[in-house]
């Protein structure tokens, strides 16, 4: 039935562009070297008409085969396909070539291409959407949040990805460039600083772009010492400083958060057992927290792909995050649900590492270990207790380990002292620095630098 003035309003066409599509497939015939950068754009379905779709196809099979791409070639291919009368002949490749405006355009007929493509894919996951918000099917409204966050990223995800091959000349000029700037930098370390001295001078701080593992043992204090970092992070940067707590309410935090900041004893900010000089330490633990760029989520079971949209939504609020915490990741949901949980953990470890190389900045992802080396006489950890999953120790740029004596051992004489193991350095030495631990303020501290030299 011939379609109607007043249905085709109601069911507009999805976008599309007929005549770039025809200027890329001519443009093609007359500037075969064009290939590879128009196939870096596009791909067949992303053609709106059918017939183009395949004459696409065919130009990939002609190019991967290195074959020219002309009207011949296309035409006996097709023959041989028996789809030349479906596209509609030799007639229509050499119009094709005829209606090209320039094939050094080539590439930005492509973009257009590309732009239509995904305003249709949004279109058809939009769709999708409303469909299934009519029928939920038992889906509550998170559950359809979640469905239409993971198919908004899809569409983003499948869109080319940048990068690709660059020139040793151009590389060499960023890489002095920085060696320069390093030279020239006042600045003991190259990264974020931790705020431990030792810590950073093995580290030269926490780079951006790395995915950090900060693991121990329960009680061990891996929520403390990266509420530490990222205390010191809020008090000495004026990018935002992003706190995701799967396990503890930020309320909690926060008062943990003041509690060492005035070394105040936690047992007594709980139960508000405070003197009035426990009050001047809150004071002004209160007035140095105020204003400064830190933010919380505190949502359980967050899932990688929601991590991303928040930290991509503050941004473009409140500039590039300095640095992530996600504590920890255990407690994240997978983006994706996979076939049993070491599958899960390893898609989110490397999502984690994803993210935080897309916002350039250390991301620190505390996890547990394995109970396994409970069992062993020397029972500090090592990289392969790293529970769940070994893609964490692959994908992690720095995996740091906490273990403190006392835990296993009343009569040690390290009471106070933790070890802080460096387990994996992609880019520098491994090994352990030592810090205070003041348990009664959840607080760890630089050691004095002749500690050692007294205790020998």
């Amino acid at each position: 039935m011939t379609e109607t003035l007043s249905d085709s309003r109601l069911t507009p066409q999805p976008p599309h562009s007929i005549e770039a599509e025809q200027a890329v497939l001519g443009g093609l015939m007359l500037a075969n070297d064009a290939f590879d950068g128009v196939a870096a754009l596009v791909g067949e379905k992303d053609f709106f008409s059918l017939d183009h779709q395949l004459i696409f196809k065919t130009m990939h099979s002609l190019a991967v085969s290195d074959q020219p791409l002309d009207v011949i070639t296309l035409s006996e291919s097709l023959k041989e396909s028996q789809s030349l009368d479906q596209i509609g002949g030799d007639s229509y490749l050499v119009e094709l070539t005829r209606n090209t405006p320039s094939a050094a355009n080539i590439l930005a007929y492509a973009q257009i291409v590309l732009e239509r493509a995904t305003v249709r894919k949004l279109i058809a996951a939009a769709n999708d959407i409303v469909e299934k918000s009519y029928n939920p099917l038992g889906w509550d409204s998170s559950k359809l949040l979640a469905e239409a966050e993971q198919r908004l990223m899809e569409v983003m995800e499948d869109r080319p990805k940048q990068g690709g091959f660059q020139h040793v000349t151009d590389l060499l000029r960023q890489a002095i460039d920085r060696i320069e700037e390093l030279f020239n930098s006042d600045a003991d370390i190259t990264g974020l600083s931790t705020g431990f001295g030792d810590l950073d001078e093995m580290t030269s701080g926490w780079q951006q772009a790395d995915l950090v593992i900060v693991a121990g043992r329960p009680s061990m204090g891996k929520t403390s010492f990266a509420m530490n970092m990222v205390e010191h992070a809020m008090l000495h940067q004026d990018q935002p400083v992003l706190v995701f707590s799967l396990e503890m309410p930020a309320n909690q935090l926060i008062i943990r958060l003041l509690s060492s900041m005035g070394k105040i004893d936690q047992s007594k900010v709980r139960s508000g057992n405070l003197n009035p000089d426990d009050f001047t330490r809150l004071s002004g633990a209160a007035a140095r927290l105020k204003d400064r760029p830190l933010f919380i989520d505190d949502t359980p079971g967050i899932s990688p792909l929601e991590l991303r949209n928040r930290i991509r939504q503050l941004a473009r609020e409140h500039g590039t995050p300095a640095m992530v915490m996600v504590d920890y990741l255990q407690l994240m949901s997978a983006s994706t649900p996979g076939d049993g949980r070491v599958q899960e953990i390893s898609q989110i470890s490397r999502e984690l590492k994803i993210i935080a190389r897309e916002f350039d900045c250390p991301l620190i992802a505390l996890s547990q270990l394995s109970r396994n080396l409970e069992q062993r006489p020397n029972k500090r950890p090592i990289n392969s207790d790293l529970r769940e999953s070994g893609a964490i120790e692959q994908d992690a740029d720095v995996v740091v380990f906490i273990y403190r004596d006392e835990i296993y051992n009343e009569d040690t004489p390290d009471k106070g002292m933790a070890e802080i193991i460096i387990g994996k350095q992609r880019n520098g030495p491994i090994g352990t620095t030592r810090l205070a631990f003041l348990g009664k303020y959840t607080r760890f501290e630089n050691l004095a630098r002749d500690y050692f030299s007294d205790a020998n």
